[in-house]
């Protein structure tokens, strides 16, 4: 009997445009011989099945299942395609982990944490991982532009300190900018991560485990035509994507090597992509964030990286769904 899994995408915030793109890859590359699939859309206005014929079916949210033609269906596993919240920072994955259905991601608490940016790099800095010198602001709290410059050396990045897709983010390089930099993060999140640049190539790697083993798939190098790896640089082509990244092998190993002891310090589950600079004066990547459901669009990195690895993605994605049976936490 074929698995019944559920590829949830949409989500509540800004970045459910990406959660669709994603979903639209995964679902077209999802080995229809090994698994049932069903794209489960979750929705503000509600959480439903999209069938391929446009049907939509409403979730039982008490044990996440759904009904067609009096036929109850239950699920045996979540791909979770699913970018912000309530599928990136946690909430979804402890739902799940109480109804005991396995998921393709990190659990609740490792993707809760790596979801608050500054808490990522704290926990990385404690390991011994190289990290940007930051701020870590609260709405309300009344950090003003000349103490972020007193305590920082510009330029500095601004950013909402959860989510991802580089929505709501700016880089400052001076003073006068900073307020309405904080202003526009602030728009997005009630906290805010303000980082000093540090110059160097930027390299991003995925990062999984496959019957066990943690697997670095190849680096990507980023060469943005903007000043930095905005939302247009990553979805609208501003942005050169070279992989392999033309690096020697000493670098790489670098930065394969802190990209697995990342992956293992933070308990990571399922796929991530790790963002790192390359820093110019220490010779060391330095972590910037992880991202524990990474783009899969036809635009994203990961997929990239896994098809230069010599994987189709359909290998690629059978491998996610496997992993987490045998991940399945016990409650």
């Amino acid at each position: 009997m074929k698995k019944n899994i559920a590829l949830i995408t949409g989500g509540y915030s800004g970045e459910a445009v990406i959660s669709y793109k994603s979903a639209e890859t995964i679902y077209n590359n999802t080995d229809r011989e090994k698994w049932n699939v069903y794209l489960v859309d979750i929705h503000p206005d509600g959480w439903f099945h999209k069938a391929d014929n446009g049907d939509k079916f409403p979730i039982d949210k008490n044990d996440f299942s759904i009904t067609i033609d009096a036929k109850k269906i239950n699920f045996d596993a979540v791909l979770v395609g699913l970018h912000g919240t309530p599928g990136e920072d946690g909430k979804l994955q402890g739902y799940f982990d109480c109804l005991h259905i396995p998921y393709t991601s990190c659990d609740a608490a490792t993707s809760a944490l790596t979801f608050n940016k500054r808490y990522t790099v704290a926990v990385a800095a404690f390991a011994g991982i190289p990290v940007a010198k930051s701020l870590h602001l609260f709405k309300g709290d009344g950090t003003n532009a000349v103490q972020i410059a007193n305590q920082l050396k510009l330029p500095v990045f601004v950013k909402p300190n959860n989510g991802g897709s580089s929505i709501g983010m700016s880089k400052v390089n001076e003073a006068s900018n900073l307020e309405a930099a904080v202003a526009k993060a602030f728009k997005e999140d009630d906290q805010v991560l303000v980082e000093e640049f540090i110059k160097g190539r930027e390299f991003t790697i995925g990062v999984f485990k496959s019957k066990g083993n943690i697997i670095a798939l190849p680096i990507t190098e980023i060469i943005s035509k903007n000043e930095f790896f905005d939302f247009e640089a990553k979805y609208e082509g501003a942005s050169e994507e070279i992989t392999p990244a033309p690096v020697d092998e000493a670098t790489a190993d670098k930065v394969r090597d802190t990209a697995r002891k990342a992956y293992a310090l933070f308990n990571c589950k399922g796929v991530v992509r790790i963002d790192f600079i390359h820093d110019e004066e220490s010779g060391e990547p330095c972590l910037l964030e992880i991202n524990t459901v990474p783009g899969q669009s036809a635009a994203s990195l990961v997929p990239q990286q896994v098809i230069a690895m010599g994987w189709s993605l359909k290998e690629f994605y059978s491998a996610l769904i496997e992993e987490c049976f045998i991940q399945q936490p016990t409650l």
